[in-house]
């Protein structure tokens, strides 16, 4: 379930198929993704997750959309 919303959120922001999206893709090398992109990735996630601000050295870690998700669950 995650996953899926997690998808959902980069499939709308990236202008993208979320069939296209698998828990490999990367950011950075995938997505072309910069820095700004993941900030407002975070920001989406944690509305839609009613997470806390994610902190700064958790977001540098994050390279794969797996490491989104392992995060968001880390904090739900």
């Amino acid at each position: 379930m995650i996953f899926e919303k997690i998808r959902a959120i980069i499939a709308d922001q990236f202008g993208m198929d979320e069939d296209e999206i698998t828990m490999d893709t990367n950011l950075l090398e995938d997505l072309d993704a910069d820095s700004l992109d993941v900030v407002e990735l975070s920001m989406a996630m944690e509305s839609e997750f009613n997470l806390d601000e994610m902190k700064e050295e958790d977001l540098k870690g994050i390279r794969t959309v797996g490491d989104l998700v392992d995060l968001v669950a880390k904090n739900i």
